[in-house]
């Protein structure tokens, strides 16, 4: 088997993952340059051992349904900063039986007690109240993960845990970045947080052991007892504790209202193909508003990365930017008018009064939104083409800085990435509504079957690093490796353009002329990604995987 290697990088401008040293793992590398190839099923995630825990699912008779529950599971247990129980997320799947794909919000409600006057002036400590208990918000990923298994699983729930368990139990040796990640946090943990992650009183060291056994417990009781335990029974109510001792504002009466949410997903054509995303309470649909921008034009014209096709992106970009901050809400509260941002009409209109040879002046909505930066990513594909494409993340990282007593789980920081100028905006933090999420777990479909699937993790840079990949494979044939090892830009508010170092100096030079303020940042996301491969009777005959360089993770298949 083939798959993506690791790189290092780190940047103050963005949300960046470092990069792990080779921890001891007895598995098989390949080439950055070549996907991994498989007959039978695809994982690819953030971590080798979250891929071990899906392709051990994945041999053992399980579907993609199964093994997504089995690395969402695992991922919790070695990238404890990026997601877990205590987060929240967006999940595309695609049911190969009824042939129909759907989006999974897991991103849970506001708290009902939630006074959003907490978070802004003249409130006093209105910023620390967006970093610890009163910034918490419903975390969704168990009932997500319950939902999607008792909708399409094949084997026992208890069984998709067995991995997770034994990780925490027995512990495994840091890597380079998780151990960077907990020494970055280790001073704001909480003592009984402290005496888990650190060694001889302070933070561990690359190739330490971490074992996790609250952690472990926990995962046994969901195992044994599934959701209800966690929204309404032991772990709700010490999580209930934690927050009242904390002073925030989530209880054990929003955790036993929560529910995991189906939903149709969002498309468009684009060039042939059809992409589809998640539709809102997700914000994902900018995606699909780039790429309706460039379709306007051919990328043929100009060439993969040169400064006019970098151009055209960073304009369309910076105008799906502005459509976010303008239109996203609540579709029971103040739905984004979708049938005009994805038009051909609409498309054309906005294009034609581009400036193809001169940057514009980003002037954005009186609203602001930001985004969650410590996330990931993983995609997991199965022998009957049933896929998940999952984006799940804690927002901040290890969210909230709060991990429950005796549970081992963090929470997470959500209501910090509210919009809280002006008060009573849609996507201000409205007590009991909906927590939207910027996440774009993405397919593609080609002839009528799911084709690609992909997605990253990476804050607001995500909906602009998603159809970079897209285009990459759609419009200049790249393999799902290349697509995302290929380098990328970004916007960043309120003017810079963010280019990775693969960019070439004389690209650079002409965005300058063009009046775009470049600015060289470091690695842009950290993206996971598989392609079904068919026969020419149609026939699934296998699969290939992509891991980012990026990062440390790994896409393997069997």
């Amino acid at each position: 088997m083939k798959a993506g290697k690791r790189v290092v990088w780190v940047s103050a401008l963005i949300f960046l993952f470092g990069c792990a040293k080779e921890a001891s793992l007895e598995m098989k590398k390949g080439s950055v340059e070549e996907p991994a190839q498989a007959p039978s099923g695809m994982i690819s995630s953030a971590h080798p051992l979250a891929t071990e825990a899906g392709l051990d699912i994945l041999q053992s008779g399980g579907n993609a349904f199964d093994a997504a529950v089995a690395v969402a599971a695992a991922l919790n247990v070695v990238e404890p900063m990026s997601s877990g129980m205590g987060g929240y997320g967006t999940i595309m799947v695609y049911d190969a039986e009824s042939r129909r794909a759907r989006y999974l919000d897991s991103s849970g409600r506001i708290p009902t007690a939630v006074d959003s006057d907490a978070f802004r002036p003249p409130t006093p400590g209105y910023l620390e109240n967006r970093k610890g208990a009163k910034a918490v918000s419903t975390p969704g990923n168990v009932n997500a993960w319950e939902a999607m298994s008792r909708e399409y699983g094949r084997l026992p729930w208890a069984r998709l845990f067995d991995f997770a368990v034994r990780l925490a139990e027995e512990g495994f040796p840091l890597d380079e970045r998780t151990a960077d990640s907990i020494a970055y946090a280790y001073d704001a943990f909480p003592p009984h947080a402290q005496e888990i992650y650190g060694v001889s009183g302070g933070a561990p060291a690359v190739g330490d052991l971490l074992v996790q056994s609250n952690l472990a417990r926990t995962f046994h009781l969901i195992a044994e007892q599934g959701a209800e335990v966690f929204y309404r029974g032991e772990i709700g109510s010490a999580i209930d504790r934690e927050m009242k001792e904390g002073g925030g504002f989530l209880s054990l009466e929003d955790l036993k209202r929560d529910r995991a949410e189906w939903w149709e997903p969002i498309g468009i054509e684009y060039r042939g193909y059809v992409v589809m995303t998640a539709s809102p309470p997700s914000t994902a649909f900018p995606s699909l508003i780039r790429l309706g921008l460039m379709s306007q034009w051919d990328p043929a014209e100009t060439g993969h990365n040169s400064a006019p096709y970098l151009h055209r992106f960073a304009e369309a970009t910076k105008h799906a930017f502005w459509c976010r901050l303008a239109y996203a809400g609540d579709p029971d509260i103040a739905p984004p008018p979708l049938e005009i941002l994805l038009s051909p009409e609409y498309w054309a209109q906005t294009t034609s009064q581009m400036d193809m040879n001169e940057a514009s002046v980003f002037v954005p909505p009186k609203q602001r939104m930001s985004s969650g930066t410590d996330t990931t990513h993983f995609v997991a594909a199965d022998r009957w083409g049933n896929i998940v494409c999952a984006t799940q993340t804690l927002g901040n990282s290890f969210g909230s800085r709060i991990l429950v007593r005796d549970a081992g789980i963090w929470m997470n920081n959500s209501l910090a990435y509210c919009t809280f100028e002006p008060k009573g905006n849609p996507m201000d933090a409205h007590a009991g509504h909906r927590k939207l999420s910027g996440d774009c777990p993405t397919l593609i479909f080609k002839d009528d079957r799911p084709w690609v699937a992909l997605g990253t993790p990476g804050g607001h840079t995500i909906g602009q690093t998603v159809p970079q990949m897209v285009m990459n494979i759609i419009d200049f044939g790249m393999d799902i490796q290349q697509a995302l090892t290929a380098p990328r830009i970004s916007f960043i508010e309120p003017d810079r353009i963010v280019l990775e170092e693969g960019i070439t100096r004389e690209v650079e030079e002409e965005l300058i002329r063009m009046g775009h303020h470049v600015v060289r940042g470091g690695r842009l996301g950290n993206a996971h990604g598989l392609t079904l491969v068919y026969d020419e009777k149609g026939r699934l005959k296998g699969f290939e995987g992509g891991a980012d360089p990026r990062g440390v993770g790994l896409a393997q298949g069997y």
